[in-house]
């Protein structure tokens, strides 16, 4: 594994992170029904840390209720893709959200572009679920994250649209040769900017693909730095290896971080 990039480690309990800190997170908690109930499986088998929520959605409420009886740490799961499936969700919201959804569906390099003339359906977008989730969960999100990791548009920068100080998730973390050295220098740049006004762990990497080489490498690497890992219980295989022996032995010795707050 190579040199973590620079900058301070967090840790979930706010040290430093010399020590190193692994946070297994969910994504989609709320989606939908299935996906909520593969994710609760995960947490009550201790195979998670944290989920990311999304609100407005089919399950949002009853996936809020759960995370309350069984102390599931939740953040937010900024949407600004998936078509809101909520009930009672107002019309002025599902405009706006399509209008952002339009956009960023529209070309794989959209994101990078910032849309003056969507500016006012971004912030509306982004601060009714801000508000949404303290409402469901009783306090103000203390993580976020995105759907399609598209809280990194730059729309989003650039209206710094994302309240200061909360821990945002960060790119993928990927060695030379793995990508372009143009991606990876976009990938950095982009960090560089979340670091101004949001904390970082220190890596970023996705579950699949299930290769034991390479997820023996990332939770090494969790032993002196702080490595989140995101994963999609709802996918079969994911949830299949989260919840087996293999996964088990991974973790010997190095416990998941009980809470993704630092």
């Amino acid at each position: 594994m190579h040199q973590a990039p620079q900058g301070k480690s967090f840790r979930p309990d706010g040290a430093s992170a010399q020590q190193g800190a692994l946070i297994i997170n969910a994504d989609d908690w709320g989606i939908d029904r299935a996906t909520t109930d593969r994710i609760l499986e995960c947490a009550v088998r201790h195979r998670i840390s944290s989920a990311s929520g999304m609100v407005f959605m089919e399950d949002s409420e009853r996936a809020a209720d759960l995370a309350r009886e069984h102390g599931v740490d939740i953040g937010l799961h900024l949407n600004l893709t998936e078509a809101l499936s909520g009930r009672g969700v107002s019309a002025r919201l599902k405009e706006h959200h399509g209008r952002v959804a339009r956009f960023l569906s529209r070309h794989r390099f959209s994101q990078i572009v910032y849309h003056p003339g969507l500016a006012n359906s971004f912030e509306y977008v982004a601060t009714a679920q801000l508000e949404e989730f303290q409402r469901m969960y009783g306090e103000a999100p203390q993580r976020i994250d995105g759907h399609r990791h598209m809280h990194l548009s730059e729309n989003v920068l650039t209206a710094k649209l994302l309240p200061a100080g909360t821990l945002v998730r960060r790119n993928f973390w990927f060695a030379p040769g793995e990508k372009s050295w143009i991606n990876r220098r976009y990938r950095s740049f982009v960090d560089s900017r979340l670091k101004r006004r949001h904390r970082l762990v220190d890596f970023l990497f996705s579950l699949a693909p299930l290769q034991m080489e390479r997820l023996e490498r990332i939770f090494s690497c969790a032993r002196h730095a702080s490595v989140e890992l995101e994963t999609h219980p709802v996918n079969a295989e994911e949830f299949q290896f989260l919840t087996s022996c293999e996964m088990a032995k991974l973790l010997l010795g190095l416990p998941i971080a009980p809470r993704f707050i630092a």
